[in-house]
């Protein structure tokens, strides 16, 4: 069956270039996803915010994928944590512009869209499926931040909506632990683009480690920085060693010196500017090009609720440190395709670097191992087909519950 398919990302443009502020792993799961969906036939429309003022309001994607931007009285970025009283707004706006009777299924991503989301339920009927992202509990447990408004209407959107997709056993464990009675939780892993695969490279005669994402204390950007230092000060690494860095807003970065502009990354890496690179956001080919050449990526972490960058790079052969955190503990594998450090454990950290750039057999090893494991694990065709059969399955029980009403 063919399907009109309404996805509500109210922060996550998934036509916004990757490595922004505002601009990772939801970003691109809900454009790959939607490109997997319709390469089975279905046309999904995303809704989400007008971030940037001079995209269109509409703008088509694959072949039957649309994004349709709405201002909710704002047009241009505003931070995820100040959207929450824009959602009257957003509502009225999304309602005006497109039919939402005229879809067969919902899905939301976040708990700003599943608030949206189950306005749309109570009102439509859609059949609702939401994904998390991340979760204000783990978030607490990383960081010591309580977000009671945030946990509430978590709580409510795992409650109501039809169906929850949980991405790792870790986050669906994680969602039973913290709401009462939840709808039912389906685990259906993030897939990675085909252009992270492993390409024939020349082999480095000096480490390179690697990171990509976000230059936030959550994404453990210090904790690398620090251990990347305390490495080469003891002289554990050779002095050509490199740390290169992808991500990061474009007004922190010095993409010509390859250098940050912000303060206090300029004083982490002070004494080391030779040894750290600074790339700025980069597309998916240019990160599978990355990560084929590393040692080892880093994904350091305070929490995740997956890791898409530790999937993408395991799939390009590429071994990954990740904090022991989240989702991350089921998407590496510690000794067989990656190993795990505690989080915000410069030491630990340290230690598993040195491990890999000193034994390049083993880090070889680990890279193979991950290479088939994404393989297995993280392809999006087969993350569409159980999606799709999870849309398959809630429409059914919603047109089931209305015939016996």
């Amino acid at each position: 069956m063919k399907k009109r398919i309404v996805f509500i990302s109210d922060h996550g443009d998934p036509l916004a270039p990757l490595g922004g502020e505002q601009a990772g792993g939801q970003n691109n799961y809900v454009k790959q996803l939607a490109l997997s969906l319709d390469k089975r036939g279905h046309t999904v429309d995303v809704i989400t915010h007008w971030a940037d003022a001079d995209t269109p309001s509409i703008e088509e994607f694959g072949s039957k994928c649309r994004v349709i931007r709405v201002s909710a009285g704002v047009k241009g970025f505003v931070p995820k944590n100040e959207m929450y009283n824009m959602l009257y707004d957003f509502y009225d706006e999304m309602r005006s512009c497109i039919d939402l009777a005229s879809y067969d299924v919902m899905h939301t991503h976040y708990w700003l869209s599943g608030l949206l989301g189950a306005k749309v339920a109570e009102e439509y009927g859609l059949p609702w499926i939401h994904t998390s992202h991340s979760l204000a509990v783990a978030k607490e447990q990383a960081t010591g931040v309580r977000e009671e408004k945030r946990m509430n209407a978590e709580q409510l959107i795992l409650q109501q909506a039809d169906a929850v997709v949980a991405t790792t056993a870790t986050e669906r464990k994680l969602i039973k632990s913290f709401v009462n009675s939840p709808s039912p939780i389906n685990v259906i892993p993030i897939g990675v683009d085909k252009n992270f695969k492993p390409s024939i490279q020349e082999e480095r005669a000096q480490p390179y480690f690697a990171f990509a994402g976000r230059l936030e204390q959550t994404k453990g950007i210090y904790t690398l920085l620090h251990s990347f230092r305390l490495l080469l000060e003891r002289h554990e690494l050779p002095p050509s060693a490199k740390l290169v860095i992808a991500g990061g807003d474009p007004d922190k970065i010095d993409l010509q010196e390859k250098l940050p502009t912000c303060p206090k990354l300029k004083k982490a890496i002070r004494g080391l500017e030779r040894h750290i690179e600074f790339i700025g956001a980069r597309s998916q080919r240019q990160l599978a090009a990355l990560f084929n050449e590393a040692t080892a990526v880093i994904v350091p972490s305070t929490y995740e609720s997956f890791g898409m960058v530790a999937a993408e790079a395991q799939a390009c052969g590429s071994p990954v440190i990740a904090s022991k955190v989240g989702g991350l503990q089921d998407v590496v594998r510690h000794r067989e395709t990656g190993l795990h450090v505690q989080k915000e454990n410069e030491e630990h950290l340290a230690f598993a670097m040195k491990l890999l750039a000193a034994n390049r057999d083993f880090a070889r090893s680990l890279g193979r191992r991950a290479a088939a494991y994404a393989r297995r694990e993280f392809d999006w065709d087969s993350v569409a087909k159980k999606m799709d059969g999870l849309y398959e399955v809630v429409m059914f029980e919603k047109q089931k519950a209305i015939a016996s009403d």
